[in-house]
């Protein structure tokens, strides 16, 4: 699924220049979740943002099923990113001018894969029904509760049918029973439809639930019992 070989990130500070990732490696099967532990600042939205395609290493390798991301156009990357990776951000990210139905259709419209309207709108109905929210379709995001909200999201990430889900903090901004049931949600669909997840964390409990955990740390990944 992803081959990471030898990462480098830094970012310019003044004059300074701060390495965050350095010669990172790692390798994620199909079908598998990864908890990615570490303090803050400590490199992870960096990571995330990597294997997303939004940004770009100063050099090393990201294999995504087969394909290298540096040799792809800005505009072959977006079109990587719509098809084959579905992102949850802690802080939801939804349009607040449009419906829970419009925010999850819009990743079938920038898409733009010849679907109808109505097909769209199949879809979407159906991904807010798993997700519990089908009683939601016409609410604005200003009247749904935090966690309906990062239900909503979950939804718009799936729509696509992604192969890989990135996790960040899906659970951050919630308390701790409504964190608890959508991360219970987040891993019931990653399971039952067979995707790999990389699960960006502060939380051990939650880690334990990933087939695997590392911790980025000093700009390596390193290996982590969490625990029973």
């Amino acid at each position: 699924m992803i081959d990471l070989k030898n990462l480098n990130k830094s970012f310019s500070q003044g004059e300074r220049s701060i390495e965050v990732l350095k010669n990172l490696s790692l390798n994620l099967g199909s079908g598998e979740t990864l908890a990615v532990l570490g303090q803050s600042g400590s490199g992870k939205s960096t990571l995330l943002s990597l294997l997303a395609g939004i940004d770009r290493p100063d050099s090393g390798e990201i294999i995504l099923e087969g394909q290298n991301l540096a040799l792809l156009t800005e505009k072959e990357l977006t079109r990587l990113r719509s098809k084959k990776i579905g992102i949850i951000f802690q802080q939801f990210h939804l349009l607040p001018h449009l419906s829970a139905l419009e925010n999850v259709t819009l990743p079938l419209e920038i898409l733009d894969d010849h679907k109808d309207f109505k097909k769209n709108v199949e879809e979407a109905t159906k991904c807010l029904e798993e997700v519990g929210l089908k009683h939601r379709l016409d609410h604005f995001p200003s009247q749904l509760s935090g966690g309906e909200k990062q239900r909503v999201a979950i939804a718009r990430s799936l729509i696509i049918g992604p192969d890989l889900i990135l996790a960040d903090e899906p659970s951050g901004s919630l308390d701790e029973k409504t964190g608890g049931q959508v991360m219970e949600l987040i891993f019931s669909l990653v399971k039952s439809k067979g995707k790999s997840m990389i699960l960006v964390t502060h939380n051990k409990a939650l880690a334990k639930s990933c087939d695997r955990t590392l911790m980025l740390e000093g700009g390596k990944l390193h290996a982590l019992e969490v625990g029973p």
